[in-house]
């Protein structure tokens, strides 16, 4: 399986940015669609975004649409979680996941490797 790694968290000022890389290791990268999630009331993961395999789909939850934008460089086996417009509700400790599935699913549960998360605080 492939092993990830978060890192670009931090502080933010409420309508400010971040970008946060995933770095993945391993020869199999263009083999997984790779995912964003974070806590949400109720869930332990809750769906952010997701890229597909080839990079040709991009998928995002309604509360991010519009603001985020998912990107991923095959040959850095990396995807970028570009976030603007941030505001506090944006809040969260954020995970890089990885799913080896043909179609996409946005449930955590259709997901096989997670990283350690980076956290994102968005001050107001």
């Amino acid at each position: 399986q492939v092993q990830l790694v978060e890192s670009g968290g931090g502080l933010v000022q409420a309508g400010g940015s971040l970008r946060l890389p995933c770095a993945a290791s391993g020869r199999t990268f263009t083999s997984y669609n790779m995912g964003w999630f974070r806590p949400a009331p109720g869930k332990e993961r809750a769906f952010v975004s997701a890229i597909s395999r080839s990079g040709g789909s991009t998928y995002y939850a309604d509360s991010v649409k519009g603001r985020f934008t998912n990107s991923k460089d095959n040959a850095k086996k990396t995807v970028y979680l570009q976030m603007n417009s941030l505001n506090p509700e944006d809040t969260a400790v954020y995970y890089c996941a990885a799913q080896i599935r043909v179609l996409f699913s946005r449930s955590a549960s259709d997901f096989v490797s997670w990283g350690q998360g980076t956290q994102v605080t968005v001050s107001s």
